[in-house]
């Protein structure tokens, strides 16, 4: 492919960004013809339709999607070296697109990412929550820079990603105050029968508990099955069930659900990843998250 001309570009931008050519041609104080022909020049330039029609206005295709996201980030890039080149500080702070999976902790999540909120730079965050495949389907086609997840990229994914272990740490049953004192004494004989919230099957850390219960010959009462950790904790915090969660945040699980522990499971690790479509880790914000994890309460 030939260099983009850019002018074509600021014209698809423009138009994606105004919904029609009938806007953008009066922001850009240009015809509608020459819009239109620079718009299928560019076309033809990136071998695909850029729009097509969606009521009296314009949507983007796929290919006009990753068009546009690139396009955003050229022109946002042109006016920080504008305002660079005119000595004045970049208005832009740096953007950091994290896809979490269900199953991640959310208190695990605020303290992984808390490390890129305190960089010298402004830090733009936006957080995407899905499961695994729809979030790295996303990863690979740029739309986000990383996922968080609680297990490795497999090869049965078709996405081509690298997993970079952020840490691990332990994993604790936690109970509302009554039930709680109920199952403390004898622990963990005392899980037998005892009513469990549990993690749904698709998770690690479901997995890691199910070989766990088996091993010791413990057969707790599974009373209900979460996708979303925050969920299985709000259950938890009204006494329908003990619930696990990483020992790591045992404090903050205990402040902001009223909880109390039950006891530690020695052999159970929870490990937590952030997939990225590079071998080598870039993204300064994410460089920064990595550079934590391995120093703070996940080592």
């Amino acid at each position: 492919m030939d260099w983009l001309n850019y002018h074509h570009l600021l014209y698809f931008w423009t138009v994606a960004q105004e919904g029609s050519i009938a806007k953008a041609c009066r922001k850009l104080h240009l015809s509608q013809p020459t819009i239109s022909n620079q718009l299928r020049q560019l076309e033809r330039q990136v071998g695909g339709k850029l729009f097509q029609k969606a009521g009296r206005g314009l949507k983007l295709t796929d290919l006009g999607q990753l068009t546009f996201r690139y396009a955003n980030e050229i022109f946002t890039l042109g006016k920080e070296l504008a305002s660079a080149l005119e000595g004045r500080p970049s208005e832009q702070p740096m953007l950091l697109r994290v896809g979490v999976t269900d199953a991640m902790p959310k208190l695990v999540v605020y303290r992984l990412l808390r490390p890129a909120l305190r960089l010298p730079q402004p830090v733009r965050l936006v957080c995407r929550e899905g499961n695994t495949n729809e979030l790295l389907q996303q990863l690979a086609g740029h739309e986000l820079d990383i996922v968080l997840t609680d297990s490795p990229a497999t090869s049965q994914v078709s996405v081509r990603a690298f997993s970079h272990l952020l840490g691990q740490c332990g994993v604790s049953l936690y109970g509302a105050p009554q039930l709680a004192h109920r199952f403390r004494a004898n622990f963990p004989e005392s899980l037998d029968q005892a009513p469990l919230l549990m993690p749904t099957a698709n998770t690690a850390l479901r997995r890691a508990l199910d070989q766990w219960f088996d091993q010791q010959e413990i057969r707790p009462k599974i009373v209900a099955e979460f996708e979303d950790s925050a969920l299985l904790k709000v259950f938890g915090q009204e006494g329908l069930g003990l619930f696990p969660a990483s020992s790591a945040i045992s404090d903050e699980v205990q402040r902001q659900f009223k909880v109390m522990p039950v006891g530690t499971i020695e052999d159970v690790q929870e490990r937590f990843f952030a997939i990225s479509v590079e071998r080598r880790l870039k993204h300064p914000a994410v460089v920064a998250i990595s550079q934590a994890a391995k120093q703070d309460f996940l080592d």
